[in-house]
């Protein structure tokens, strides 16, 4: 069933509307609100990223995940789809190791862990808390405030 051609507007109390249809149209809306149109890849996209629990996602894991869900979609469109969503702020990209990034459906400032080795970005429970963040220069204001914490395996002496 193509979900975007049976969107409509419905006065709850009157209509049962089925549990995909209702996320499908909570999703349209937050892309709507974004400003961004609703298309089908975005809509996909948006339904797999935007409306479970919160979670860090490469490009490559994401596309993985839309295979799976047998989408037809290309690298390229997810790509370009993560770097949308993340210029309207529905997302937050993080650059784990200057090579990979991350995009977190948390926007909030918080820290990370990334654990080298394994690709793996994870939230620094508890938070973090500085006693001072130094002053933006003259003209300039902090537009946020990332921290990455790079762990490893402890290598086992014998």
């Amino acid at each position: 069933m193509d979900v975007l051609s049976n969107l409509h507007e419905a006065d709850s109390d009157e209509i049962a509307v089925p549990a995909e249809d209702e996320a499908a149209m909570r999703c349209v809306q937050l892309l709507s609100d974004a400003g961004l149109r609703p298309t089908r890849h975005r809509l996909a996209l948006g339904q797999m990223l935007l409306q479970g629990d919160h979670r860090h996602v490469t490009a490559e894991s994401l596309y993985d995940e839309a295979m799976a869900a047998n989408l037809r979609l290309s690298l390229a469109t997810v790509y370009n789809t993560l770097n949308q969503f993340t210029e309207a702020g529905l997302l937050r990209r993080i650059a784990a190791d200057g090579v990979k990034s991350f995009f977190d459906t948390d926007t909030s400032v918080h820290p990370h862990f990334y654990m080298e080795g394994e690709d793996v970005l994870v939230d620094v429970a508890g938070g973090l808390a500085f006693s001072k963040v130094p002053e933006a220069l003259p003209g300039h204001e902090i537009a946020r405030l990332d921290v990455i914490v790079h762990l490893r395996r402890k290598r086992v002496s014998s």
